[in-house]
């Protein structure tokens, strides 16, 4: 069974990825990570093609990932789960962990950073909006909510293993 992490950008899907990759050895993917291997930066793609040639690329890489992963970890960009044929794919080989993150933590984390194309512009506004658009998402497409806000990365990867070694 594969690890899949979802949540709002600056939720710590990375973070969270990166230390069960080195405290458990579980192999890590990351989508978006992929996604610049084979198309190049993802801000360039958004403003060379638009946001929804974005959310193609990314479901193709979902389909990939999900089939060939094995009891891996599988880390999302955080609009990955907004189409639902994504959240299908994943769950043929994997459980979603939703990571929720309150709007306060998410931007003080990615405060300053330009690198992510949804949050140009004013980043409290856009935080918030696009955090209360996609809640409900996220929870639906979870098979497990861990709640992040007070927790270190390491924390949430002893909950997640707790979860998935039941």
């Amino acid at each position: 069974m594969n690890i899949v992490l979802c949540g709002m950008m600056g939720s710590g899907k990375t973070t969270v990825a990166a230390e069960l990759h080195g405290a458990y050895s579980l192999e890590w993917t990351d989508t978006d990570e992929e996604i610049v291997k084979r198309h190049g930066e993802i801000n360039k793609i958004f403003a060379d093609f638009g946001e929804e040639r974005f959310r193609d690329m990314e479901s193709e890489v979902v389909k990939d990932v999900s089939s060939r992963c094995k009891n891996a970890v599988i880390s999302l960009g955080g609009g990955c789960v907004l189409r639902a044929a994504n959240v299908t794919e994943l769950k043929k080989n994997g459980k979603i962990f939703y990571l929720r993150t309150q709007p306060e933590t998410i931007i003080s984390r990615i405060c300053g950073d330009t690198s992510r194309p949804l949050l140009q512009g004013d980043l409290e506004q856009k935080v918030r909006s696009i955090s209360a658009a996609r809640s409900a998402v996220y929870e639906q497409a979870a098979d497990y909510i861990i709640d992040t806000d007070a927790l270190t990365p390491a924390g949430i990867a002893q909950k997640i293993m707790e979860i998935a070694l039941r």
